[in-house]
């Protein structure tokens, strides 16, 4: 079974822990209450962040927040109460093989009642097909889980290059990321549906192509899924290949939106820690770059719709 998802979800992530903790404040785990208190505090801004978009604008039914328990119990409270679209994340921050943050997910998902379940998940179909083995049964425990509770599932995924691949594109990683990942993404998706494992919503990575954009979709809802929905990820880009990405997803039909974090809030935060501007014009910028993409998505898919026409 497969819930599904094709309504417009355009979500500030920000349920980084390790790449964030290490990259924005030169922690390592485990972290002092202090230090805890510092990180959620930061979270907390951007999630401030979010609210200045919704007031400035961004229709709240559209609008969502990602965010991990650890650092964001608060704040997935919080956007509950506000009727807020959340997720939340299930995976164990900076590791290589998919594994749950928490053994028993199911009572963590069920205490806080996100609208989404996600994983954070870097399958290669030919990579280590044990680590692949290993990853798909409990990706297929969380997939029915969700089916079972009518849990929407977000499944991010990543698809790391193995060292043979990059050897057939000379170690280029961009031609990597344009001739070869999109076909390893279609028969990552492939394979794990075929293993049980189906999402509402496939978050993907950057296509620079419209056909591949077309094609990931074709494959996301093969098979009767033909309500599921892909948003497009921002990988931590430099603002102008985000908004290439976004005008190129939103130009297909199942590019239902995107989920773009650190490009969004990193700058305004890091500033802000250095003391270099206020919390509310932190707030300010986060709300001002997120609003600014969900506009480039609109204006994309509202031109390629007129265009259709």
């Amino acid at each position: 079974m497969t819930l599904g998802y094709s309504k417009p979800l355009y979500i500030l992530p920000f349920d980084h822990r390790a790449s964030y903790i290490s990259g924005m404040f030169h922690l390592k785990a485990p972290l002092t209450d202090d230090q805890h208190a510092k990180v959620s505090d930061s979270k907390r801004l951007i999630y401030e962040g979010f609210q200045h978009a919704l007031k400035d604008g961004v229709p709240k039914e559209t609008a969502g927040i990602l965010v991990d328990e650890e650092f964001g119990a608060e704040i997935l409270r919080d956007a509950a109460k506000g009727q807020y679209i959340t997720a939340m994340s299930t995976e164990q921050s900076g590791s290589p093989e998919f594994e749950f943050e928490y053994e028993d997910f199911a009572s963590h998902l069920e205490a806080f009642k996100p609208t989404f379940a996600k994983a954070l998940v870097r399958y290669n179909p030919e990579g280590d097909a044990e680590l692949n083995k290993r990853q798909t049964a409990r990706l297929k425990a969380l997939s029915d889980y969700c089916a079972e509770h009518k849990q929407p599932f977000m499944f991010e995924l990543l698809v790391p290059a193995t060292q043979a691949q990059l050897a057939k594109v000379n170690n280029d990683k961009n031609a990597y990321d344009t001739q070869l990942r999109p076909i390893l993404m279609r028969k990552a998706i492939e394979t794990l549906q075929e293993g049980g494992v189906d999402p509402s919503v496939w978050k993907i990575e950057g296509l620079d192509s419209r056909d591949d954009c077309l094609k990931i979709v074709e494959t996301a809802r093969r098979g009767g899924r033909s309500n599921v929905g892909c948003i497009i990820l921002g990988r931590g880009a430099d603002d102008k290949k985000v908004a290439s990405w976004l005008k190129t997803a939103a130009a297909v039909p199942g590019f239902i939106g995107f989920a773009v974090g650190r490009t969004s809030f990193w700058d305004a935060v890091a500033d802000f820690e250095a003391k270099k501007i206020s919390r509310e014009e932190a707030a300010a910028r986060i709300g001002k770059r997120y609003r600014e993409w969900v506009d480039i998505f609109e204006r994309a898919r509202t031109s390629a719709r007129a265009e259709v026409q």
